[in-house]
């Protein structure tokens, strides 16, 4: 690997240099048999793809879309948890790859920017994915062709794209898609154009841009206002870094892992909003790059996959336990694989989807279940039989597990609207006790508009409800908000959330 200028995605193009492409000859070294893992196979996607996107819908399906193969991919498939298999459903209107995918509110699915090798292309296109009916129509397109940028749905209902590369050089523009007419308008630029960039939606509803490529790795981080449109500069990381990880820890925080500068680091970080200051924590095990990372139900970071100058293509996983600031060792994929997809699915597992190695691009997906132990089989020793008799042998029977505890949350209704004036939106957060679980719960909400606050009667909650009471300003400005109740309680702390909207009306 001496020599390798690492700077993000390729644009797999011949006019146009890779900057991914890596020396032919890597070993791809199978990972080592044994169990059990936490890691199990589940259906092979249809297409084999890396770059692509997953999303979960709202019926508990995942799609993926686009990618790449050799060439970008149009083709879109459709996860069943239910049955583990993948079905195609319909094509996106363009090829592409590091493009971005973010769910709306109406549940529709929005695709925007990426690369299309077959016309060497930069992207302006933006597609919506109907799940009902499983088809692609075209939408407004962004007035900057994009790649290697971010997307993220704000608390308003718009979406927030900002960055990427244009080829030869990076943006700092930044546009937002309105559902409502399906048309982007230009906001504030960022400070420092940058792409394989990551992007966080805080609690306050702020958006956390941090590190990324343009010619250098960044430390540098901005804050995104949606309330003005405007960035200011925030604290910077103490290493810089590109396509590392950005990770929304249910205390608020902000977990920085991995990434990519003179190599793969695994140096950890934490961003405090309320100082606007980075910290080190605990470091990764194995340094990587272009892996991926999931909030697991339990309110630890699942990191998987990636890629290691050392150990070429990964196939370890790592936890994040927020509570000590530590990094463990969990089971291993079945595959190496980076420039994957991971994604948490309602029953707390987590798809991992396609990604590539030394060997190829990948059609595999593998689940893992976090409530798998990963524990190094002792033997037992063998008794020797006493000669003098032969004792009838009784039946032990099998210990049935016990089920932990848990609880779940629940919003009705899940949409209430306020007049133009302003108000009071009131919804009931049910929560759903299993297991014995007995525990108080402690809720918050976040993804409110500016003008309005939220509160709880009672909280923490010991029962089996609590009302929400969202008082509504009439400054708050007309449209539709999801936001996020979270509730955490337990020994140790379980972390669910649930979402509703909030709209205020026009007239």
């Amino acid at each position: 690997m001496t020599g390798l200028h690492f700077s993000g995605f390729a644009v797999r193009a011949a006019q146009i240099t890779p900057l991914l492409f890596l020396a032919a000859g890597l070993a791809l070294v199978e990972p080592c048999a044994g169990g059990p893992f936490a890691f199990s196979d589940t259906g092979s996607l249809i297409n084999e793809r890396d770059s692509h996107t997953a999303t979960l819908l709202p019926n508990g399906k995942v799609l993926v879309a686009g990618g790449y193969d050799g060439n970008s991919l149009a083709s879109a498939e459709l996860y069943d948890p239910a049955s583990g298999t993948w079905t195609a459903t319909g094509s996106l209107g363009a090829a592409r790859y590091a493009h971005t995918a973010t769910l709306l509110p109406n549940g529709k699915v929005l695709v925007a920017g990426g690369y299309d090798t077959s016309r060497f292309l930069f992207l302006a296109s933006a597609e919506l994915y109907d799940p009902a009916n499983g088809t692609w129509t075209a939408t407004g397109s962004l007035a900057t062709a994009r790649y290697a940028h971010t997307a993220m749905l704000l608390p308003n209902g718009k979406v927030l794209i900002a960055a990427g590369s244009t080829g030869g050089d990076s943006t700092p523009s930044a546009e937002l898609y309105d559902p409502a007419n399906g048309t982007w308008t230009a906001t504030g630029s960022l400070g420092t154009a940058r792409y394989v960039h990551t992007a966080t939606l805080l609690q306050n509803g702020k958006v956390l841009v941090a590190g990324g490529y343009n010619f250098v790795y960044f430390a540098s981080a901005e804050l995104y206002d949606p309330a003005n449109g405007t960035w200011t500069a925030t604290g910077s990381l103490g290493a810089v870094r590109g396509n590392h990880t950005a990770t929304l820890l249910p205390n608020g925080k902000v977990l920085v892992a991995g990434g990519y500068s003179s190599g793969a680091t695994a140096s950890t970080e934490l961003y405090n909003p309320a100082s606007g200051t980075w910290t080190a924590t605990g470091s990764l095990g194995t340094a990587r790059y272009a892996n991926t990372a999931t909030l697991l139900q339990n309110g630890k970071v699942l990191i998987s996959g990636g890629f290691n100058e050392s150990s070429s293509y990964l196939a370890s996983a790592e936890l994040y336990d927020p509570a000590n600031g530590i990094w463990t060792a969990t089971g291993s994929l079945g595959d190496r694989r980076w420039f994957h997809t991971a994604t948490l699915l309602p029953n707390g597992n987590v798809l991992v989807a396609g990604g590539s190695n030394s060997g190829g691009y990948l059609v595999s997906a593998e689940l893992y279940d976090p409530g798998t132990p990963t524990p190094t089989p002792t033997a037992t020793p063998t008794p020797t039989p006493t000669p003098t008799s032969t004792p009838t042998a009784t039946p032990t029977p099998t210990p049935t597990p016990t089920p932990a505890p848990d609880y779940s949350l629940s919003i009705n209704p899940s949409s209430v609207s306020v007049p133009r004036a302003g108000g009071i939106a009131t919804y009931t957060v049910t929560i759903t006790r299993t297991n014995g679980f007995s525990s108080p719960v402690t809720l918050s909400i976040s993804g409110l508009p500016s003008g309005a606050t939220g509160s709880f009667t009672p909280n923490p909650v010991s029962g089996s409800s609590s009302t929400l009471q969202v008082t509504v300003s009439r400054s708050t400005r007309q449209g539709t908000y999801l936001f996020t109740v979270t509730g955490q309680g337990g020994t140790p702390p379980l972390t669910r959330t649930a979402t509703a909207t909030l709209v205020k009306k026009k007239n």
